[in-house]
């Protein structure tokens, strides 16, 4: 995955919840959950914030702040979308990266090879470390 231009300027700070675990507690900066944003995503570590988050680089202005939440909560929805320019590619070579992505065969909700349409746009879902739903889409206006 390429860092410049993997996210869109659609705005200049996402912030993106992360649970931490007793193995990896918060404040470390090299767990399981920056290694999959740095590693394997390709965002730039920028370090942690005032606020105690930890910082990727993202593109352009935009930034992913990763929250620690002691509590060990995750996200049961979607809690982080990149856009990107084609999502069959994406999904391919994050797939060689070691990203598992889900499969959804429900009424509304149909993945074939990992991809959803939904109506003019594309997404597929793979989950952090953590547990916790990102999701890569094209969007074609």
């Amino acid at each position: 995955m390429r860092p410049e231009g993997f996210i869109e300027e659609k705005g200049e700070y996402c912030r993106a919840e992360h649970r931490t675990d007793d193995h990896h507690p918060a404040g470390h900066g090299h767990g399981p959950r920056e290694k999959l944003h740095e590693k394997t995503l390709g965002l730039k570590p920028l370090g942690f914030a005032a606020d105690g988050n930890y910082v990727f680089a993202c593109g352009g202005q935009a930034t992913i702040a990763l929250i620690p939440k002691p509590q060990g909560t995750r996200a049961e929805h979607t809690a982080l979308s990149f856009e990107v320019d084609d999502v069959v590619t994406e999904v391919k070579d994050l797939e060689k990266r070691g990203v598992v992505f889900e499969d959804y065969d429900m009424p509304n909700l149909k993945t074939v090879e990992h991809v959803c349409v939904l109506g003019s746009e594309k997404a597929a879902w793979f989950k952090d470390p953590e547990g916790n739903i990102l999701c890569v889409h094209e969007a074609h206006n």
